[in-house]
């Protein structure tokens, strides 16, 4: 145990010396290379000095902000509202008020969904909404949405919408006429979102995609339909044309059927004497050698 005592003496004497050691070495560099204590103390004065220097052109340049034309800024002091601002430079205190921009120009938002028309077929939709908010109801759109209100108001506004509408259209109408679609979206979304202050100018269909078995279905009902319509085309033609010909068959039937009412005896005679009349027109003053059945005719000459 005497021995054990001894050494621990001996190790606190060794590490007070060490101590002492470094002491006196970090002096003599101060000394040497700083100039001692008063040395030391002017170049912490002159970096106080920067620093507080570099801290105020911050603190100048904290207290202004700029608001760009089609913005309107926020101004909250300690988490309270206190005025927007339009374009322009404006004053606030650094570190205690802060700024928060709002656009007032026309933004997009461009929201995907997925919905099912009234016949149960799925369909990916890409809907591009083109909005704006005005000057006069920034605070209190700040206050009631937030400054992030397409992704809390917008864009579940308008799925929610969309998926209703969607259901009421077969998939086979919305493909043929898109427009009819789209017309109700819009008038539905301006209606709803005008009550939350927002501005909805326009909302279109950019890309609307069926599965390739409903869209292959959809063709071969396309062609099926193309082919009964030509078909159909050429039984109207057939039946056009037997009606032409049986009117044209009446017709003629018709006219000999009058032909017979007007044949009487009298006419027969006149028709007889007609005929001779233009045999004797047409002969030549010769007789023939033979009639009927080979009598012969008794030739007369002239003398």
């Amino acid at each position: 145990m005497i021995c054990a005592a001894r050494n621990k003496v001996y190790l606190y004497l060794m590490k007070d010396k060490f101590s002492e050691d470094v002491d006196e070495l970090i002096d003599s560099l101060k000394s040497k290379y700083l100039g001692g204590k008063k040395m030391e103390k002017d170049v912490i004065g002159k970096l106080t000095t920067a620093v507080a220097v570099v801290a105020v052109i911050m603190l100048v340049f904290m207290s202004y902000f700029v608001v760009a034309p089609g913005e309107v800024a926020i101004k909250t002091r300690l988490g309270k509202v206190i005025d927007s601002y339009e374009e322009g430079l404006h004053f606030k205190l650094p570190l205690i008020e802060s700024i928060t921009l709002f656009s007032i120009q026309i933004q997009r938002a461009d929201i995907k969904t997925q919905a099912f028309s009234k016949d149960l077929q799925t369909m990916n939709s890409h809907l591009v909404v083109n909005h704006r908010i005005q000057k006069g109801t920034v605070v209190s759109i700040y206050r009631n949405l937030g400054s992030r209100y397409v992704e809390t108001v917008v864009d579940p506004y308008v799925q929610e919408i969309f998926k209703s509408i969607a259901a009421k259209f077969s998939a086979e109408r919305i493909i043929a006429d898109r427009n009819l679609l789209v017309e109700e979206i819009n008038a539905v979304a301006k209606e709803k979102l005008m009550k939350q202050e927002i501005i909805v100018t326009d909302i279109s269909v950019v890309d609307l995609d069926f599965t390739e078995q409903f869209l292959r279905a959809v063709e071969d009902k396309q062609v099926a339909d193309q082919q009964a319509q030509m078909a159909a085309k050429l039984v109207e033609k057939a039946k056009r044309d037997a009606e032409q010909q049986i009117a044209k068959s009446r017709g003629e039937a018709e006219a000999l059927r009058m032909q017979r009412e007007q044949v009487t005896p009298t006419l027969i005679e006149l028709r007889k004497v007609d005929a001779q009349l233009k045999a004797i027109e047409k002969w030549n003053g010769v007789l023939p050698g033979y009639v009927g059945a080979g009598v012969p005719f008794i030739s007369i000459e002239k003398k």
